[in-house]
């Protein structure tokens, strides 16, 4: 469903700060896998969602999503093959809109666009019926404005529109990292559960190894740009915290510097 053949990405490039963001990476990801990206800060993992949306353009290589290169197009061409939700629960949303004006946008992205009433009696219906499942009760406020939302809520919203029209791939971006506790579990859960409803291919970064080992099929690490351990089925699911470290260790022959990859 992915594919990634040779990315490779360099910023500032022949200046003093030259920094080689992504080497060569190649990465393949089957129709519904779930795979985890854990690293720590500077090591690629945000540049690497950043290129897969068409944020940002690699120096070389090639981006397939379902067997049909992406590479070449802008980001909002690309928004019609994937669902991305970003760490900042205020990104991703229109805060001046209401619950249904924006999930009337998202139901569109891989729709082509019109001059008819966004929000119709069956639409809205539909949007209540998807909203139920958050359970958060927002299918009785799709008047109220995304704006007056608390953090936890807005976030739920932003993974309800970033999945209800079943993208070809899901980017998490650390969408649980600006959420208290007990928010971060509940987004944990729903998207737990909403990836395996839809049977989505996804990509999630995160800082939180306990996280990343409990969540997904398949995990990857990645230091300086590069992919440098990729474990799936049985073999991640024996994994703890101190075996990634060791791991780490033994392949970069120091230790992982961001205690916040620890401690999540």
């Amino acid at each position: 469903m992915l594919n990634l053949k040779h990315i490779s990405i360099t910023f500032n490039e022949g200046t003093p700060d030259e920094k080689r963001a992504l080497q060569h990476i190649n990465l393949g990801l089957k129709k519904g896998e779930f795979v985890t990206v854990i690293g720590g800060n500077g090591a690629g993992k945000s540049t690497l969602m950043n290129v897969i949306s068409g944020n940002l353009l690699s120096d070389l290589g090639d981006i397939l999503i379902a067997g049909k290169r992406v590479d070449h197009l802008p980001e909002f061409r690309r928004s019609a093959f994937i669902g991305r939700v970003f760490q900042d629960p205020m990104a991703g949303t229109a805060p001046s809109m209401t619950i249904e004006e924006n999930l009337a946008i998202a139901f569109s992205r891989n729709k082509s666009r019109k001059l008819k009433l966004g929000v119709t009696k069956k639409r809205r219906d539909s949007f209540r019926d998807y909203l139920k499942t958050l359970n958060l009760g927002l299918e009785n406020r799709l008047t109220a404005k995304v704006g007056l939302l608390s953090g936890g809520e807005r976030q739920a919203l932003s993974l309800l529109m970033a999945t209800f029209t079943e993208p070809n791939i899901l980017l998490l971006d650390e969408h649980t990292a600006a959420l208290d506790p007990a928010r971060a579990e509940l987004i944990t859960e729903l998207t737990s559960e909403i990836v395996a409803k839809f049977d989505l291919t996804t990509l999630m970064v995160t800082h939180n190894m306990q996280q990343a080992l409990d969540m997904g099929d398949r995990l990857i690490m990645m230091d300086a740009g590069q992919i440098i351990f990729d474990v799936s089925g049985k073999e991640k699911s024996k994994l703890t915290i101190e075996h990634l470290l060791e791991e780490f260790q033994r392949i970069r022959g120091r230790q992982l510097a961001s205690d916040q990859a620890v401690l999540g």
